[in-house]
């Protein structure tokens, strides 16, 4: 077991809400949408018909997954025009708060890999497998041949991601297996081993949202004191060092890596305040250095 829970300072000097705020968002946000699609087969009011592959809210606006529609154009198939307006708008939001606020915020395989991973803490799991972060994109890449040599959208059919949400509305039958496989890979087998390392819907989100200027920002980065908290949460921990320990090498505090989920982890478990959401222009190169050099004076 971990004697020490990541957040831990950061619920004893913020209090727990405060701690957990960004998390708590999330959640909410996942149950919200969610709720809308379910309303219409439980109780028959249809705000929302269809599913994350493509929906209608209120019976005027579209809303299409663009990573289905390249499929589907690759497959040969071409879209009808709210198909290709949908996709556009959701292109265009994506872009803007950055790409894997999907992965993070709408999701539903989201909070299995996030229970696991957090059971995986709790449990003091050691140890995983190796596999590069740079598969997913691999794997991208083949979901996309399938479809063009196959001219279907193939990998939707077995996509945990569409699969779960497709059971959730429908029923899960044999759903269950692949939800379950995925949840005991994570916790067993590899941290963060799906959403990290394999899912090419992360994959092209990331791509969508590489140049999105709502990113994360350890904007008093001076402040840190390497606790590693924000390390042990963050899906993609390779993403912090360079803007959190840049100062002086020529490195701004904000984090440009496209595989942040702008998932606010970070600046919920920071005792410090170190972490907060910012625009990627706002990215001073020096920023810090003097803060540092104060702290470093003063024997902080």
């Amino acid at each position: 077991m971990n004697s020490k829970r990541a957040g831990a300072e950061a619920v004893a000097s913020k209090g727990w809400v405060a701690a957990h705020r960004w998390l708590l968002a999330r959640r909410l946000c996942q149950l919200a949408i969610l709720a809308l699609f379910l309303l219409g087969p439980l109780a028959a009011v249809w705000i929302v018909k269809g599913n994350l592959a493509y929906s209608l809210t209120l019976d005027s606006l579209p809303l299409t997954d663009p990573y289905v529609l390249l499929q589907s154009l690759l497959a040969g198939n071409w879209p009808e025009k709210l198909a290709l307006i949908g996709a556009l708008i959701v292109i265009v939001f994506y872009f803007l708060v950055g790409g894997r606020v999907y992965c993070a915020w709408v999701c539903p395989i989201n909070p299995l890999t996030d229970l696991a991973g957090w059971l995986r803490r709790r449990l003091g799991i050691k140890g995983s497998a190796h596999v590069s972060r740079s598969s997913r994109y691999w794997i991208l890449a083949m979901t996309l041949l399938l479809a063009s040599l196959t001219g279907s959208i193939a990998w939707e059919l077995v996509n945990p991601v569409s699969m779960l949400h497709r059971g959730l509305l429908f029923g899960l039958g044999a759903t269950w297996v692949v939800v379950l496989a995925v949840f005991l890979f994570d916790l067993f087998v590899m941290s963060r081993g799906w959403c990290g390392h394999l899912c090419p819907v992360g994959a092209f989100y990331s791509l969508l949202g590489k140049g999105s200027p709502l990113r994360v920002a350890a904007s008093r980065r001076a402040a840190c004191n390497d606790c590693m908290d924000c390390f042990e949460v963050c899906p993609e921990p390779q993403v912090i060092r360079p803007a959190l320990k840049g100062a002086g090498k020529g490195i701004g505090p904000v984090i440009l890596a496209s595989n942040c989920t702008n998932c606010g982890r970070c600046i919920d478990v920071c005792s410090k305040d170190v972490f907060t959401f910012g625009l990627r222009f706002n990215n001073p190169p020096d920023n810090g250095t003097q803060g540092e050099a104060t702290a470093a004076t003063s024997g902080h």
